[in-house]
């Protein structure tokens, strides 16, 4: 199948790129630049291995987002969080309806360059915090796109029921190269270690029984799941 495939640079849609490169015909790549504290250390990734894999890259702008939504993801927001990545305080992190947006962009962009699909990196593990990540809605959305191109494009999201262990397993058969991916949402100079989206990195390597590559700020004990004291 011709697709498209979204990829931010963070580790989940890096595979995935890798994943639809060996499974389907990649027509174009497409990065989004939202106003997120963290997209310029993520995007340059996603530039790396789209030149890896010799395919065509884009970078959208979403401006408007980071000038009118409320999210502590994004610059001007409030800190972003550390804890667990399934703890309350992780709703700090969602910009509302992003996936929505960024699919309607990919799917005109989509039926423009005579593609037949969306690859989306959604995982099992994003299905606590973030309502546009979920099964639920990207059954939606797949309807809505198909509904709505004339290519009938297709939703294509391989990791739904993965969890983040299960995509670095994935990965490594592969051959990605995690240390050329970006997960911290802070943005800063190395990967805190500490926000939801460091922790959630962390503890993927360690459930998948791999070694970390990244280098973080902290390497302070992992938080505990909500609840897993109960």
């Amino acid at each position: 199948m011709k697709v498209v495939v979204l990829c931010s640079g963070g580790m989940d849609s890096v595979v995935a790129l890798y994943w639809a490169q060996q499974q389907h015909d990649v027509r174009a790549v497409l990065s989004f630049d939202y106003g997120a504290k963290h997209n310029h250390r993520e995007i340059p990734f996603a530039v790396r291995h789209t030149k890896l894999l010799e395919l065509p890259h884009r970078v959208v702008s979403l401006a408007f987002i980071g000038e009118n939504f409320a999210s502590a993801l994004l610059k001007g927001g409030e800190e972003i969080p550390e804890g667990h990545y399934e703890a309350e305080n992780m709703k700090q992190t969602v910009v509302p309806f992003r996936n929505g947006i960024m699919l309607s962009v990919a799917g005109g962009f989509a039926e423009s360059v005579g593609a037949e699909g969306l690859v989306i990196a959604a995982h099992g593990g994003d299905h606590a915090i973030y309502p546009d990540c979920r099964e639920e809605f990207m059954r939606a959305m797949g309807e809505a796109l198909k509904l709505g191109t004339y290519a009938e494009i297709q939703l294509l999201r391989p990791f739904i029921t993965l969890t983040k262990g299960g995509i670095a397993a994935e990965g490594a058969r592969l051959g990605v190269d995690f240390a050329k991916t970006w997960s911290c949402y802070r943005g800063e100079v190395m990967h805190c270690g500490k926000c939801g989206t460091c922790v959630e990195r962390r503890e993927a390597f360690l459930v998948a029984g791999m070694p970390d590559p990244t280098v973080y700020e902290s390497q302070d004990p992992l938080p505990a799941p909500p609840g897993a004291a109960d």
